[in-house]
């Protein structure tokens, strides 16, 4: 009877394996097709991040030209009809500090 159920067993322990070895190529598989679509996904994110970039430099270029000091005294002159303001038209304002010297 115990060579009986210990051949039992062993045939139940071959099978179990047999069974085994296909389930792990199907895991395999299933973990590769996972890997493909998330390394497809992060290289997209990178292309995407690389082109953010380069418009990010293109925008602070664009920024560093509009916001130059020549090209908005250039404006001011011709477009708007301003000029720079002589030395005696220059009025300095102060205002006291009412509160200035009080103790709070």
């Amino acid at each position: 009877m115990g060579r009986r159920l210990g051949g039992l067993m062993h045939t139940i322990f071959i099978c179990l394996i047999a069974l085994g070895i296909p389930g792990l190529l199907v895991v395999n598989g299933i973990q590769s097709s996972k890997y493909r679509t998330l390394r497809k996904e992060v290289l997209d994110l990178e292309r995407r991040q690389e082109q953010l970039i380069e418009e990010n430099k293109r925008l602070i270029t664009d920024i560093s030209i509009l916001s130059s000091s020549d090209r908005i005294e250039k404006i001011a002159e011709d477009d708007l009809g301003m000029r720079k303001a002589e030395s005696e038209e220059i009025v300095r304002v102060e205002m006291k500090n009412k509160n200035r010297g009080e103790n709070k």
